[in-house]
């Protein structure tokens, strides 16, 4: 990523794909931080942002916030969750129960396994030893996510004797992106899916690299369909343009008291209902933009 990217292109795309029609605050706020945190590692290639987005789109089950392995609520429920897939023979190639340990996957990239929690933690400096839960903090997740993707910290290739790093499947000399799975899971799992959720992500960090926003995208697109009235910009604005200008006209055009009063009556009750929107007393969901 070369220059600031247009924060209206980006998630009015992201809305489209890879998130389906639906963007919630808690996703925009995980892709601003991880994005932040790329930037601040070093990571600006565009490709290799994308899938880091990509890959933590994957890990979190699109909600772009840490998680507990199996989506789990509690550390107890974590561990009871896993043992009922161990005990019915799904977790594949893993010989051993990791998780009764407590180090079971947590994060935006899940992180399991002690001598992980130790390597992750060292290489940002967070003792995540000592408080596994470290993990889930937002801002020391993004970190795990991005230096262990950038340096190879989640896998070691034994057959090729090398950590398995974003730039060695973001070179400039060509993509594999489908390879790149290898970097968090050395068995190519849901290679070709995560492949198509990071051409999602690039084509959205590549339109908004650009200064203005293309035509196709409405600025609404881009507000998270859980945000309060009372913190959306557009509402404000429209609501006090027109409840002024609308006000000054009827004032200026009435002359009967009686008819003042009844006014005033009108705009007092319509204050209210302004005030419970705004202040998120009352809510209007907001429809699925195109």
């Amino acid at each position: 990523m070369t220059r600031q990217l247009n924060r209206t292109t980006l998630f009015a795309y992201l809305r489209r794909a890879p998130f389906g029609g639906r963007l919630s605050t808690a996703q925009v706020s995980g892709c601003e931080r991880l994005l932040a945190a790329c930037l601040a590692e070093g990571v600006t290639d565009r490709r290799q942002v994308a899938y880091v987005l990509a890959s933590v789109f994957h890990e979190t089950g699109g909600r772009m916030q840490p998680v507990r392995e199996g989506f789990a609520e509690s550390d107890a429920q974590a561990v009871a969750r896993l043992d009922k897939a161990w005990a019915a023979g799904q977790l594949g190639k893993v010989k051993a129960p990791y998780w009764r340990d407590g180090w079971f996957g947590r994060g935006d990239i899940q992180l399991s396994h002690e001598e992980n929690y130790r390597k992750l933690g060292r290489a940002i400096g967070v003792d995540l030893v000592k408080n596994r839960d470290r993990a889930l903090d937002p801002k020391v997740s993004a970190r795990v996510a991005v230096v262990g993707m950038r340096d190879g910290l989640f896998r070691y290739s034994k057959e090729l004797s090398r950590p398995e790093r974003l730039s060695d499947y973001f070179r400039p000399s060509g993509t594999n992106v489908v390879g790149a799975r290898a970097i968090v899971n050395g068995g190519g799992d849901k290679a070709k899916l995560i492949a198509g959720y990071w051409k999602s992500f690039l084509d959205a960090i590549e339109a908004a690299e650009a200064a203005e926003v293309p035509a196709d995208v409405a600025p609404a697109a881009a507000e998270p369909d859980d945000v309060p009235p009372s913190r959306s910009g557009s509402i404000g604005t429209v609501a006090v343009a027109t409840g002024a200008g609308a006000c000054s006209t009827l004032v200026a055009g009435i002359s009967n008291p009686w008819a003042l009063a009844a006014l005033a009556l009108i705009l007092i009750a319509g204050g209210v209902g302004a005030w419970l929107l705004l202040t998120g007393r009352v809510t209007i969901n907001r429809k699925v933009a195109a």
